[in-house]
C-alpha cells in the first residue's frame, strides 16, 4: 500500500489565541482533611484556624470557602503554630529549629475565569529566624526550641529550649533582646537546697503569660518545677515545687491560680498568692483514672463558666493496663464527666470562648479537637455535648476511598431530596448550631450549578459530597452492608450486651468521630458507581461481584431486595474459581432509612471484582463487567438479558481473584521469561520479501522528499496469552447506527483488556428507530429486551481498551438518558453518519459507523512513549465569547500529564504536567468533570482539584478584615501553592501547536473531516501491518457481504488509497 501524508502547516496565530481563551491549567484547591497534621492554632479575634502538616504546609481556614495555603521551602514538619491575634500574621516552628513569620497579604486585582477580582488575600512567608547556639557549646541540643509563647503585646516572642533557657525575640527586627535571657542557673540559685539535689531542671515544657499582669510568665520545667518570672524585674517572683514530670500548664482566667498536668496521669491546682515565694504543695491534686498507673495528661485546659463550676478538659490520662491504647479527651464539669473516645491520636485542641478582658467568665461554646485523621468539633453549650457536622475538613478516608464519580448540573429536586436524607441521618448525636470558625469573607461568586462528588469506600459505603465550591461538604451516606449477612450485623455487636455496658461504665467512654479504617469484610468494597440524576437511580458494584440497583425514596421502608444471579462463565469447562466466596444476601425484609434504598441485587458468578458498570435508566438497563466477562440486566423486569464470557483459554490467573493467595510465583516467573523470549525473537525477525515491498520502498523514497515525520517508537503486539486478558475495562450504551446507515437503535459496547470491542444491537420494547421511548410500555406482559451481537473489533496490538464513546453526526457526544427526551439538552444529530471513539492504552482512534472503518487516529505511545490511563470528553467554554465552546478529549497518561485533543480530528491541542509519575494512586484515582475540571487523590485523605479550562475555575477567593492589609503592597501576583504539589500555570498553553485555521464564528468542530484544514497535521500511514484492526460484522446479510467484497475488489484495481492503521 502507498503511504499518504499531508504536509504539516505552521501554527495559526488565530487558533493559538482561541486555545488561550479555552485552555489553562491550574491546581485550584485541596478538598478533604490535611494529610499527617502536626500543629494547630486559633485566632480568637479574626476567628481563623490554622493547621500545620509534617510536609511543611500551613492551611488557614475560616468560614466555609475561606482557605489560605502556604508551604515552607523545606518539607520539614511543622511542630507549632501561633497566631498574632487580629493581625493576620502567624508564626510557625519547624522541626529543623527554625521560626517563620507568615502574613495574609492582599494581591493586586487580577482576572479569574475572565472576571476581574479585587481584594483577594493570600498567605505568604515574610521572614524566618533560627536561634543561635550558645558560645563554647558544640551541641545545638541546648538551644533546640521546645515551646513558643507570644506575649499579649505581640511584639515579643518567648522561646523555651531543651537546655532550660528562655529567650526573648523582638519580632519587629527578629533579633534577641539583650540581657533578658533566662538561663537555668539563674533559676537554680533561688531553689531550696533540698529541691536542688544536683539535678537539672530539664527542658522548658510550657510557657504561659499571666492573664491580668503583662510581663509575668509561668515557666514550667520538665522535672516539675514551675516558676513565675517577672520579665521587667528579671527575677523569680514565686516558685511552685512540683515533684512529678510536667506536661503542660494553663492559667485560670482571674490569674489567681493555674493548673499543671503531669506524666503520671494526674493534674494539680496551684494558688498564686502574693507574699509567699515558695509553694511546696498544690491546693488540690487528682489522678482522675487512678489509682493504677496511668498515661500522661499531655494538655489541660481550665475554663470558667457563669454557673460557678469550671470546665476541665484534658487529653490522655488513661489507665495504662486497661486502656493505654485508647485516644481520649476528657470533659469534666461538676458531676458531668465524659471521656471522648477517638479512633486516631489527638494532636492538639482548643476551645472557642470569651477572650475580652472585660468579660468575667470564659463561657466556652465549642471544643475543636485536631486528630491525626480528622477534626472533631464538640458543642459545649448543648446538654450531652454533641458533635457539630463539619462543613469542610471532613475525612474523605473515614474508610479508604476505592472509587469516585462526579455529577454536574444536579437537578434542584434531587439536590433537595439528598439534603433531607442527609439531615435525617444526623440524628441526636449531632447539633445544628453555627460553625464556630467563621472568619474571613468568601469573594467567590455563588456556584452556577450544583455538583456532586460520589466516593465509594472499602466498608461498602457511598458518600455524597457537595463539590460546587471550595468547601467539600458531606451531604449524605449510604451503606450496602445491610443487604448482606456480614460479621458486622447489629445483633452481633458486643456493645449491645447490657453486661458489657455495665462493665465498661468507667471510664465513661463516648465514641466520637467518623474515621474508621477497619472494614469488617473486604468483599463489601465499592469498585464502581453510576448515578442517573434525572431518574434518581444509582448503581454500585463491589469487590465480590455484587451489583446493586438503588432508588431514591423519601420515606423509610421495610422490604426484601430481589436477588438475581448471572453466570458469566456460561458453563465453560476447565475453569475453577479459587478466589473469595460471594456475600450471602439477606432473604428476609430489612429496614431501610429514607434516601437511596436497594431494589435489586445482581450477583455475578464467579464473584470477581466488578471492573466496569454502565446504567441507562431510560431503558431500565444496567451493564456490568468483571475479569470473566460482561452481562446485561433489565432491572425493571428483573431478568438477565445477556451474559458473555471474555476469558482466553490460557487466562487461568483470572480465576484466582484479587483476595486469593494461591498465585504461583513459579508460574508468574515462567510467563515473564516467555514474554522476554518472545520480544527478543520478534526483534530478530527479518522482513520477508513480498509483492508489497516495492510499494513500501516507494513510500520511503516519497517520505525522504517530504517533511520528515517525528520518529515513532516501535510498539510490540501483546500476547493473547497474557493473564487477565478477559478483564472488561469499559461499557457504554448508545442510540446509534449499528445495523445499517438508515436505522438507529439502542446498542451496548464493551471493551476488554486484550483489545477486543464487542458491539451489541439491543431490542428494547418501546424504543425504536426515529421514535423515543413510550412511557408505560414494557409491563410484565410485554416482550423483554433482546441483545444481538453486531460487531466484534480486535485491535491488533491487543492494547487494553480504556474508553468507548459514540459521537453523533456533528461529532458531539450523545446526550445522557432523559436529556433529549425531556428537552434538557439538544437532540443528537441523526441525519449524518455517527462515529465511535475507541481509546486504548496505546492510541486513540475514531471509526465510522456502521461500517466500522477507521477515520482518524493518534498513536500516543508511539509518539510520546506513554500509555493512556484515563479518558473523558469535556466542554471548554471561551473566556472571550460567551456562546463559543468546543468538545475536547482529555487524556491522562501513566506519566501524569494531560493531553487534550479535538474531536473527531484527534489533533493535539495542549499538554500539561499534572500529577507526578511516581504517584500511581493519584493517577488511578483521577476523575474528570464535564466542564474541564478534575479531582485526584493527592494523599489518602485529600483530593486535589484542578482545572484545564480558562473559564471554569473553582478556587479560594477570599479576604480578611485586617487594617494592615489595606496598606500592603499591591504588586504581588503569585497564587498560593497547595501542599507543595504544584505551581499554578497561567501562561500560554504549552504543547503541540500545529492547528488548522479557524475562527470563533466557524468552530473547528464543524470542519469536515476530509477537509485539508481538518487533517493538516495528521499523518496517516500503513507502515505497521500489525495495527490493522480485525472487524467482524454479525448483522450484514449474504447479499451485503457480496456487495462489500465486490466493492473491495474494485478499489484494489484502482490506485492505492489511504490505509489507516
Amino acid at each position: 500500500m502507498m503511504k499518504f501524508r499531508f504536509r504539516r502547516q505552521g501554527a495559526d496565530p488565530q487558533r493559538e489565541k482561541i486555545k488561550q481563551e479555552l485552555f489553562a491549567f491550574n491546581k485550584t484547591v485541596e478538598h478533604g482533611f490535611p494529610h499527617q497534621p502536626s500543629a494547630l492554632a486559633f485566632d480568637p479575634v479574626l476567628q481563623l484556624m490554622a493547621i500545620g502538616t509534617r510536609a511543611g504546609a500551613i492551611k488557614v481556614y475560616g468560614a466555609p470557602g475561606v482557605e489560605f495555603t502556604g508551604l515552607h521551602r523545606d518539607t520539614t514538619s511543622v511542630t507549632q503554630i501561633h497566631f498574632l491575634p487580629g493581625q493576620g500574621r502567624l508564626l510557625s516552628l519547624l522541626d529543623d529549629n527554625t521560626i517563620h513569620l507568615w502574613e495574609l497579604t492582599a494581591m493586586a486585582p487580577r482576572q479569574v475565569g475572565g472576571v476581574k477580582r479585587e481584594g483577594v488575600v493570600v498567605l505568604q512567608e515574610v521572614a524566618s529566624y533560627s536561634l543561635p547556639g550558645r558560645p563554647g557549646i558544640e551541641s545545638c541540643s541546648t538551644t533546640r526550641v521546645t515551646v513558643l509563647l507570644l506575649q499579649r503585646s505581640c511584639h515579643v516572642l518567648c522561646i523555651g529550649t531543651e537546655g532550660g533557657g528562655v529567650y526573648f525575640l523582638d519580632l519587629a527586627i527578629l533579633s534577641l533582646k539583650d540581657n533578658q535571657t533566662v538561663l537555668q542557673d539563674q533559676v537554680t540559685q533561688s531553689l531550696p537546697e533540698d529541691y536542688r539535689c544536683g539535678k537539672s531542671l530539664g527542658p522548658v515544657e510550657s510557657l504561659q503569660e499571666h492573664p491580668r499582669q503583662a510581663g509575668k510568665i509561668l515557666i514550667g520545667y520538665s522535672r516539675g518545677l514551675v516558676v513565675l518570672w517577672d520579665v521587667g524585674g528579671r527575677q523569680v517572683e514565686q516558685l511552685f515545687l512540683g515533684k512529678q514530670q510536667l506536661e503542660s500548664l494553663v492559667w485560670e482566667r482571674s490569674g489567681n491560680l493555674f493548673v499543671s498536668s503531669h506524666s503520671d496521669g494526674g493534674y494539680s491546682v496551684w494558688a498564686v498568692a502574693s507574699g509567699n515565694a515558695n509553694h511546696q504543695q498544690p491546693v488540690s491534686s487528682a489522678i482522675p483514672y487512678g489509682p493504677f498507673p496511668c498515661k500522661a495528661i499531655n494538655k489541660i485546659l481550665w475554663r470558667t463558666t457563669e454557673t460557678g463550676s469550671p470546665m476541665l478538659l484534658y487529653s490522655g490520662g488513661m489507665p495504662r493496663a486497661s486502656y493505654g491504647d485508647r485516644h481520649c479527651l476528657t470533659i469534666q464539669q461538676d458531676k458531668e464527666h465524659v471521656t471522648l473516645d477517638f479512633t486516631s491520636r489527638v494532636i492538639d485542641f482548643f476551645t472557642v470562648h470569651n477572650v475580652e478582658q472585660e468579660k468575667e467568665w470564659d463561657e466556652p461554646s465549642a471544643l475543636l479537637v485536631l486528630l491525626e485523621e480528622e477534626l472533631v468539633v464538640i458543642d459545649l453549650q448543648t446538654p450531652g455535648w454533641p458533635t457539630l457536622p463539619t462543613p469542610y475538613l471532613a475525612p474523605l478516608h473515614s474508610s479508604a476511598v476505592t472509587c469516585s464519580c462526579h455529577i454536574s448540573s444536579v437537578p434542584p429536586k434531587l439536590w433537595e431530596r439528598l439534603l433531607n436524607a442527609g439531615k435525617a441521618q444526623q440524628g441526636r448525636q449531632q447539633t445544628s448550631k453555627k460553625w464556630p470558625i467563621c472568619g474571613g469573607k468568601n469573594l467567590a461568586p455563588p456556584p452556577t450549578q450544583q455538583e456532586l462528588l460520589l466516593t465509594g469506600h472499602e466498608d461498602g459505603t457511598v458518600r455524597f459530597w457537595d463539590a460546587s465550591g471550595v468547601a467539600l461538604t458531606p451531604l449524605y451516606k449510604i451503606g450496602t452492608a445491610n443487604v448482606f449477612h456480614t460479621d458486622c450485623d447489629p445483633g452481633d455487636d458486643p456493645s449491645n450486651d447490657p453486661d458489657m455496658q455495665q462493665e465498661e461504665e468507667w471510664p465513661p467512654f463516648k465514641k466520637v468521630g467518623c474515621f474508621d479504617p477497619y472494614s469488617d469484610d473486604p468483599r463489601l468494597g465499592i469498585q464502581k458507581i453510576s448515578l442517573c440524576k434525572y431518574s434518581s437511580k444509582l448503581v454500585v458494584a463491589g469487590t465480590a461481584g455484587q451489583v446493586i440497583v438503588l432508588g431514591l425514596n423519601d420515606e423509610s421502608s421495610d422490604h426484601t431486595v430481589d436477588v438475581s444471579v448471572v453466570d458469566l462463565l456460561q458453563d465453560r469447562e476447565g475453569f475453577t474459581w479459587k478466589g473469595h466466596d460471594r456475600l450471602d444476601p439477606r432473604l428476609k425484609p430489612a429496614p431501610f432509612p429514607p434516601g437511596f434504598q436497594p431494589q435489586v441485587l445482581v450477583q455475578c458468578m464467579p464473584p470477581a471484582s466488578v471492573t466496569a458498570v454502565a446504567l441507562h435508566a431510560e431503558w431500565n438497563l444496567i451493564a456490568f463487567g468483571t475479569s470473566h466477562g460482561f452481562g446485561l440486566f433489565d432491572y425493571h423486569r428483573r431478568n438477565a438479558v445477556l451474559a458473555r464470557c471474555t476469558l482466553h483459554p490460557n487466562d487461568s490467573l483470572a480465576m484466582e481473584g484479587p483476595l486469593s493467595r494461591v498465585k504461583s510465583l513459579k508460574k508468574s516467573l515462567r510467563q515473564s521469561f516467555r514474554r522476554i523470549r518472545k520480544s527478543r525473537v520478534s526483534g530478530k525477525k527479518r522482513p520477508i520479501t513480498t509483492p508489497t515491498s516495492k510499494v513500501q520502498e516507494a513510500n520511503a523514497a516519497l517520505a525522504e522528499q517530504e517533511d520528515v515525520a517525528p520518529i515513532q517508537r516501535r510498539i510490540e503486539p501483546r500476547s493473547a496469552d497474557d493473564s487477565l486478558s478477559g478483564v472488561v475495562r469499559c461499557l457504554c450504551f448508545a442510540d446509534t447506527f449499528l445495523r445499517d446507515g438508515t436505522h438507529h437503535g439502542p446498542t451496548l459496547w464493551a471493551g476488554t483488556n486484550s483489545g477486543s470491542v464487542y458491539a451489541y444491537a439491543l431490542e428494547v420494547p418501546g424504543v425504536g428507530s426515529g421514535r423515543g421511548p413510550e412511557r408505560g410500555v414494557g409491563g410484565e406482559g410485554s416482550a423483554g429486551v433482546e441483545a444481538v451481537l453486531g460487531k466484534e473489533i480486535q485491535l491488533m496490538h491487543r492494547a487494553p481498551v480504556v474508553s468507548i464513546c459514540v459521537l453523533d453526526g456533528h461529532a458531539k457526544p450523545l446526550p445522557d438518558p432523559y436529556e433529549a427526551s425531556q428537552d434538557l439538552a439538544s437532540a443528537p444529530d441523526m441525519s449524518s453518519a455517527h462515529s465511535v471513539l475507541i481509546a486504548s492504552e496505546e492510541q486513540l482512534k475514531v471509526f465510522s459507523l456502521p461500517k466500522v472503518s477507521a477515520k482518524t487516529k493518534f498513536k500516543l505511545t508511539a509518539h510520546e512513549g506513554c500509555r493512556v490511563r484515563k479518558v473523558a470528553l469535556a466542554v471548554f467554554s471561551s473566556t472571550a465569547q460567551e456562546d463559543y465552546s468546543e468538545h475536547t478529549l482529555v487524556c491522562l497518561t501513566n506519566m501524569g500529564d494531560m493531553h487534550l485533543f479535538n474531536i473527531p480530528g484527534l489533533r493535539p491541542q495542549v499538554r500539561y504536567d499534572c500529577i507526578r509519575k511516581e504517584d500511581i494512586s493519584g493517577i488511578a484515582s483521577c476523575v474528570f468533570t464535564r466542564n474541564g475540571q478534575g479531582f485526584y487523590l493527592v494523599s489518602p485523605s485529600e483530593y486535589e482539584r484542578f482545572s484545564l479550562s480558562a473559564k471554569v475555575l473553582t478556587q479560594a477567593l477570599c479576604c480578611v478584615g485586617v487594617d494592615r492589609l489595606m496598606a500592603s503592597s499591591h504588586g504581588m501576583t503569585l497564587l498560593p501553592h497547595a501542599n507543595g504539589t504544584h505551581k499554578n500555570q497561567m501562561g500560554q498553553a504549552e504543547g503541540p501547536t500545529e492547528m488548522s485555521p479557524s475562527s470563533l464564528s466557524s468552530p473547528i468542530l464543524d470542519t469536515p473531516l476530509d477537509s485539508p484544514l481538518s487533517c493538516a497535521d495528521l499523518t496517516l500511514d500503513s507502515t505497521g501491518e500489525l495495527t490493522v484492526e480485525d472487524v467482524r460484522d454479525f448483522l450484514t446479510s449474504v447479499d451485503e457481504e457480496e456487495n462489500n467484497l465486490k466493492n473491495i475488489q474494485e478499489e484494489d484495481e484502482h490506485s492505492a488509497g489511504i490505509l489507516i492503521n
